[in-house]
């Protein structure tokens, strides 16, 4: 019995979720993309912030009340991990067969997906919305679980390990009560909806996010000093600042251009047609925000202090992989759009993603200015 509760565990975790979305009242808001077939931009229903508050006081109560452990995701991370990796696969293949083929391989439609922008009731659920809404708070609830199991059974309390699990806390509650701000990314505006989107969000993202805590949760205080647990504590908010910053400026730039961000104001080249940001946080590199993924992603791994586990270092590699990837591929879209004005920005701003490090050329994509509606984010990202 407990094999097969283990593995429905994320079936009724993502059936409450969606419950809670459907039903909690939620804003309307207007997004980047437009719809192809009207013209008129898309809106978007969000919720999320209030969805995670939901979920998590409903974690409590059922513990609290000895209905399911708070220990129960932990014990069962295994079998909720193969039940994800099942729905995952499941919903990657329905959202594609329902759609008509747009490549010559069914393989690739089905990593990259058909559908762009999938919609119930004029963006009442949007798939997208959905996708990252519930991969953010199932791994929210994993990680609480994990933390609960730590706490009630590890004798000698790592904080070291609490600040990972509050590291992915913080990871999990500003992308919700930044919602919004996700929109104008590329997730939103290039990415299809296939294998790589919907088994990234219901699989990978909710429980491979938190890969430093599996291996670590059971083990004890490895006895790092404080001032380096604070250490690691102050390089994740660096890297929040970067990541953050950077998408704040940029939608700062489109939704109210002329605006200052902070004490940042705008400077931008044109062309007549398009604009390009060159200034702030986006002048330091042109992508900037992913180097801020990337230092997040190693202070998570360093958080615990069991650096010689080599496990907890496969999410800062999946990011960096990720990350180099995706700033290469975006390079035809943005010369295609931009031409000789995205020409007169690689000039400007030299480095692709680490200042005075990585890379002069023409590479990068303009995840600064006004980006083309064919590019964009393409992660689970955030963190799934």
């Amino acid at each position: 019995m407990t094999i097969f509760l283990g593995l429905i565990t994320p079936l009724i975790a993502y059936v409450v979720i969606t419950l809670l979305h459907v039903a909690i009242p939620a804003k309307r808001v207007d997004g980047y993309v437009k719809n192809d077939a009207t013209g008129e931009v898309r809106r978007y229903r969000l919720n999320g912030r209030y969805v995670l508050a939901a979920s998590v006081i409903l974690w409590f109560l059922l513990g609290y009340f000895n209905i399911v452990p708070y220990v129960w995701l932990y014990e069962t991370r295994w079998l909720g991990l193969i039940g994800a990796c099942v729905i995952g696969l499941a919903y990657s293949l329905f959202v594609v067969l329902r759609v008509p083929p747009n490549r010559a391989s069914f393989f690739a439609d089905l990593w990259f997906g058909r559908s762009k922008d999938p919609q119930l009731k004029d963006g009442f659920v949007d798939a997208k919305v959905w996708l990252y809404l519930v991969g953010a708070v199932m791994l929210q609830l994993n990680v609480l679980s994990f933390a609960a199991f730590h706490l009630q059974n590890v004798e000698s309390i790592n904080p070291g390990f609490l600040l990972g699990c509050a590291m992915l806390t913080w990871f999990c509650v500003e992308y919700l009560i930044f919602e919004r701000i996700h929109l104008w990314t590329y997730d939103f505006i290039a990415e299809r909806v296939g294998f790589k989107l919907g088994f990234g969000c219901l699989a990978f993202y909710p429980y491979f996010y938190s890969v430093s805590l599996w291996f670590t949760a059971d083990l004890p205080n490895p006895g790092i000093p404080v001032w380096v647990t604070v250490l690691f504590g102050a390089l994740f908010l660096c890297g929040w600042v970067l990541t953050r910053g950077a998408n704040m400026q940029k939608f700062y730039f489109k939704t109210k251009p002329g605006q200052k961000f902070l004490w940042i104001e705008p400077q931008a080249i044109s062309d007549g047609n398009n604009r390009l940001l060159v200034n702030g946080f986006w002048g330091a590199s042109r992508h900037i925000n992913y180097l801020g993924e990337i230092i997040q992603a190693v202070a998570i791994a360093l958080a615990p202090g069991y650096f010689e586990i080599w496990m907890v270092w496969l999410y800062p590699i999946y990011y960096i992989g990720l990350f180099l990837s995706r700033q290469i591929d975006d390079d035809a879209i943005c010369q295609a759009k931009y031409g000789d004005l995205w020409d007169e920005y690689t000039s400007k701003v030299k480095y692709r993603i680490v200042p005075g490090l990585y890379g002069r050329g023409r590479d990068p994509h303009a995840e600064v200015g006004l980006r083309p509606p064919s590019a964009g984010r393409a992660t689970p990202p955030r963190r799934c």
